[in-house]
């Protein structure tokens, strides 16, 4: 037996993503509903003014409220994806989505994926805790080996965004789709489960009061107190 290979004698399936709500300090995360998360999710991220959100999304974008409605509710109940909607601490407005798909519980595996935020969540501590919540329920939850983030190789902003939130990148899929009659490279990035300890004492520090100034700028950096 070649013992470099991880050996996994007591290995048995996990089971699937079941995040129904968790509440961090700065966000809530939820289960999307259709008919409690439909509209509000429109208004964050869906309508003609918010289409470069989905420029590197392969569906969409959605400019009316009832297909739009229609396709998360479909991928929510039926099409394997499990659908989160994002809002801060006493408010009912939305501020985006993700969803974990690609799910290979027999594996521990999973994408954090079709992530959507509003314009008002970018680059702001909600959407760093909200992937902290994400990463977490996968790990200490579930405890899967394995947690992904994919998106199209063009995409500075989300290869950036990965690495920040301490992805590996792993390489790129070549022709890996097609979508709206172009060719898409794939990005892919992951955090393994001998990872976490480390990535996720650095989201903790980092989501820490005491590492906020006055005017709730960050003091250290996320990759900083990852050491």
């Amino acid at each position: 037996m070649d013992e470099t290979i991880e050996q996994l004698p007591d290995w048995t399936p996990k089971a699937p993503p079941s995040l129904s709500s968790v509440a961090g300090r700065t966000v809530v995360v939820e289960r999307f509903d259709a008919a409690r998360h439909g509209s509000a999710l429109f208004e964050a991220i869906g309508q003609p003014q918010h289409h470069d959100l989905w420029e590197f999304i392969p569906m969409g974008p959605f400019f009316e409220v009832e297909p739009f409605t229609s396709f998360f509710e479909a991928m929510n109940t039926g099409g394997g994806w499990h659908v989160l909607v994002f809002r801060r601490p006493n408010e009912s407005r939305l501020l985006g989505t993700a969803s974990f798909m690609n799910v290979r519980a027999d594996a521990g595996a999973v994408e954090i994926g079709s992530v959507i935020y509003s314009p008002e969540l970018k680059r702001t501590t909600q959407a760093t805790e909200l992937q902290y919540l994400l990463a977490s329920h996968v790990f200490d939850d579930l405890g899967y080996r394995r947690c992904e983030w994919k998106c199209d190789a063009r995409n500075a902003a989300s290869r950036s965004a990965a690495l920040r939130l301490g992805f590996s990148f792993e390489g790129i899929f070549r022709k890996h789709m097609i979508v709206r009659g172009l060719s898409r490279d794939t990005a892919w990035f992951s955090i393994t489960d001998d990872e976490w300890p480390t990535v996720g004492a650095g989201y903790r520090a980092w989501l820490a009061e005491d590492n906020f100034g006055a005017t709730g700028t960050p003091l250290r950096s996320l990759s900083t107190l990852r050491g």
